[in-house]
């Protein structure tokens, strides 16, 4: 468990975090082909609001740079795709329930599209390493995109095709594209974890480069 972990062993994994993500090519991936869904007079309603649920490694992280974009009204932290029923944190960490830490995200896609989710999603986690995230190491650290419909499915698949057929990263995505399942919610202290707590050790060595690389790169779409 992160906040378990004796200062001096997490300041060598966080440094050793930076140096794996941060400090190597970091890829600037191209924009998605699709935009905001935008209605007109003649055309049939559209829901008001979508959900999307995103798995990169520590939801801390995640939902640190899920918030602040346009469109996004609601960030929940939470576990998907496991087998336990009601699992905790504490069931979590051991990396045995098949669960991924993830957020669930319910946005606008009047003012952003799933598909520029998934460019920021992609864009600020390492899909390229299978289970892990820096010194996060665990199935439950796993990147997956839970999809909840065929047209979420598509823009998925599609776009991981087409980073991964213009060679964006040195290695192949991992990323796992798979059907949504029960969402739990995580325990209320994990929830706008990075807002509550900006002088937390994790957040500053590892949520600020990658807060500081969102404002760099997508600034026309922060709130």
């Amino acid at each position: 468990m992160r906040y378990l972990i004796p200062a001096a062993v997490l300041l060598l994994a966080l440094l050793g975090a930076y140096y794996l993500f941060f400090q190597k090519k970091a890829p600037v991936i191209p924009a998605p082909d699709t935009t905001p869904t935008t209605t007109t007079p003649d055309s049939p309603a559209k829901p008001t609001t979508e959900v999307a649920t995103f798995g990169g490694g520590c939801f801390w992280c995640t939902e640190a740079v899920m918030q602040p974009l346009k469109g996004v009204e609601e960030v929940v932290s939470g576990y998907m795709g496991g087998k336990t029923v009601n699992p905790t944190y504490e069931d979590i960490c051991t990396g045995r329930t098949g669960h991924a830490e993830v957020i669930q995200v319910t946005f606008d896609p009047a003012v952003i599209s799933f598909a520029h989710l998934l460019q920021v999603f992609w864009q600020t986690h390492d899909p390229t390493t299978l289970n892990q995230q820096g010194a996060d190491k665990g199935t439950q650290y796993r990147s997956v995109v839970f999809y909840h419909s065929e047209q979420q499915k598509a823009e998925a698949e599609k776009y991981k095709a087409k980073l991964d057929a213009a060679k964006i990263f040195d290695d192949p995505i991992v990323t796992e594209i798979t059907a949504s399942v029960k969402f739990y919610p995580a325990e209320k202290y994990h929830q706008d974890f990075f807002r509550q707590n900006p002088g937390n050790g994790y957040c500053r060595s590892v949520i600020g480069p990658k807060l500081k690389k969102l404002k760099e790169l997508f600034s026309d779409k922060l709130k």
